[in-house]
């Protein structure tokens, strides 16, 4: 879920000027100025799956979390699989499509 989770993030910030996308890995880190520019904005936190290893990730920075998107319940919805971890097939590109739309959907709402 990771790469259909990035590349959604990708292109969200690339077709809208209010979006950015900040990876897990950096969160981690201990970049004091990075941590606490995440502090000073909204944060959606989109996990691959259930285990929300970036809502974790974010507790531990004292970052809050507007809401949460799990790419694995979304999937589930709009029946879809993922049969490649590693590359996006068909099936990624339509993983992709799907979340962007319930990304969007909720981005609209905020804005």
């Amino acid at each position: 879920m990771g790469l259909v989770s990035k590349v959604t993030c990708n292109d969200l910030t690339s077709e809208n000027d209010n979006v950015t996308s900040i990876y897990v890995t950096a969160t981690a880190g201990k970049n004091k100025d990075f941590n606490e520019l995440i502090k000073k904005y909204p944060i959606l936190a989109i996990n691959g799956c259930s285990d929300n290893c970036v809502n974790k990730i974010l507790k531990s920075k004292n970052v809050d979390v507007l809401k949460t998107f799990n790419l694995d319940k979304i999937l589930k919805n709009k029946h879809l699989k993922i049969e490649d971890p590693s590359r996006l097939d068909k099936n990624g590109e339509l993983a992709v499509e799907e979340v962007k739309k319930t990304l969007e959907n909720e981005i609209n709402s905020l804005l």
